[in-house]
This record gives C-alpha cells, structure tokens and sequence, in this order.
C-alpha cells in the first residue's frame, strides 16, 4: 500500500478490505471499553480550507483515541488558502519535521497531490473536489454491518455527480458493488470518469434519470446535498433541476421495504431527503456518520505505525 491516501484509484480491492478488516477490528475494542494508544508522542496537522464538523472531529477523536495529538490550522493561520502565501513545497517540507501525518481538506485535487509530492510523511486527502475517499470507506463499513456483506450491493445515489457520487461509484466499482446514479443529465458524472471507473469494475455503473427505477431494486439508496461548498450561487437553479429527486416517502414505496438510507450529512432536510425519512427505521445516515471515526482512526494507526 503506498504511504498516502488520496484516492480511492490509488488502492487495491485487497488493500481497501484490509482497511475495512482493521476498521471493524478497532471499533469493536472500542467498544468493548478497551484502547490501542499505539500513537502516543505522535502528532496530526489538520490543514482545512473548507470547514468540517464531521471530518474534524472524528479525526481528531481518532488520533487522540490512539494516544496522538491533533493541531487544526485554518487558512488564517498561514495566510489564506494553502499556497498562497508561500510555495506549497515549503510548507510541506517544514511539516514533515514537525509532525507525524497531515489530513488536508482542500478545493482543488491538485492541492493535496502537491502536498503529497513533496511529503516524507503520510498525507490523508479529508475531501476534494474531486473525492472523498474517506467518506467512501466509512460507508463501506456501514454498508458491511447493515447489509451482511458487500459483494454484490446494489448502491443508488441520488444527487449531483460531484465528489461523494465520484468515490462511491470508485470503491464499489473496486469492491463488487453494483453502482447507479439517478441524476438530470446535465448534473451527470464525466464520461471520461465513466471510462475510468469501468475499466476497473466487473460490476454495473450505470446512469438515469428516472429516479423510480433506479431505487427499485438497490439495497441502499445514498444522497447528498445538491450544492456543494463554493457553489452557493448557483443553489436557486440547482434546487429548480433537481426537482423530484428528493429522497421522500413516495419515491420509497417504488424500492424495497428493507433498503436502507444514507446521507453523508449536513443534510438540508426537506430538499435532498425529507425529515421523515432521515428519521425512519431504515435510516442508517448517524451510524454511518460515526464510521467515520471507526474507519479513520485505523487508517492512521495503519499510515503511520504499519500495522
């Protein structure tokens, strides 16, 4: 496995289940009151140009849980967003004799595969615009305890082709799972993404916009906010095309009673899902949020000790 975690591309189907193997195997000592302080006197820098409550926090729970100390740095703090105010080779270099491993969760891609190339320690992608590998992961462990395996899922996401539709369809492409996005077309993943993603999958990837038909068979049904951060001007418009898209309870009653529901949250309730439906029994949306936590501590334990 390489020292990074970037993209879901970069990995193996054989790595991904290791990590998920060591995801499950940590949560349940955890759980079980137990502890691994196996990163005591390790240190996390956390650089965010966008805001998170989720990502942080389970980050920084997750390597204080091992034993490690977590320092979040905001874009006041080194004078705007990552490499404005000095060379991202300069900044990385400092950091990689300050600390142990550094999370970034940054606009462009090309930011953190920058942060990476200049890196001796590991780098941790937090969110892209591109993807969102760790999100993914976490969902893949919830998908694991809720539905009894993976191989073989049906995985309907209903919503924008952006960064969450992207490593989705990536890691069940990897993993065996089948994968369709219900989206207008116009609001669809590249075709180029398409040409890649299938080229690795002996499973579906698939497209529609008829939203009935695409939830009637999927074993989970997944969405996400329709306007991501820095699209907020265009939050009218996207609202308008993505009319009849909301995860509600008549759109339900065309899929199986025992699909479950996911959301990688914040959740504007009532436009993407309705309240309902966040709330309903087959919901998995707040134990998925806390997979994150169980599926990043170890992929920190893993990156920095091997183990």
């Amino acid at each position: 496995m390489c020292k990074h975690f970037l993209d879901l591309f970069d990995h193996s189907a054989e790595e991904l289940l290791m990590l998920l193997d060591k995801s499950r195997e940590l949560k349940a000592v955890y759980q079980s009151g137990r502890t691994d302080r196996c990163l005591e006197s390790k240190s996390m820098v956390m650089l965010f140009e966008k805001p998170s409550m989720r990502t942080r926090i389970s980050f920084e729970v997750g390597m204080t849980d091992l034993g490690g100390s977590a320092i979040n740095v905001r874009p006041d703090d080194i004078g705007g967003l990552i490499g404005e105010r000095e060379p991202i080779s300069d900044m990385t270099r400092v950091l990689n004799g300050y600390c142990d491993v550094i999370v970034a969760r940054t606009f462009g891609h090309n930011v953190i595969t920058e942060i990476a190339k200049h890196a001796t320690i590991p780098v941790i992608n937090a969110l892209t615009d591109e993807c969102h590998p760790c999100q993914a992961m976490a969902d893949m462990l919830t998908i694991i305890e809720h539905c009894g395996g993976l191989s073989g899922k049906k995985v309907t996401y209903i919503g924008d082709g952006n960064n969450m539709s992207r490593s989705l369809a990536v890691v069940c492409a990897k993993l065996g799972l089948h994968f369709t996005i219900a989206a207008p077309s116009s609001y669809d993943m590249p075709a180029s993404f398409y040409e890649k993603v299938r080229a690795i999958s002996h499973t579906e990837i698939t497209s529609t916009e008829d939203v009935k038909e695409a939830v009637k068979d999927a074993d989970i049904i997944y969405t996400d906010t329709w306007t991501s951060m820095g699209q907020e001007e265009e939050k009218a418009q996207r609202i308008k095309d993505f009319s009849g898209f909301c995860i509600n309870a008549d759109l339900l009653a065309a899929a199986q009673s025992t699909a479950k529901i996911m959301h990688c949250l914040p959740a504007y309730r009532d436009l993407e899902i309705t309240n309902d439906v966040i709330n309903a029994t087959n919901s998995v949306i707040f134990e998925q949020a806390h997979n994150r936590l169980h599926f990043q501590r170890a992929l920190l334990k893993y990156l920095i000790t091997g183990n």
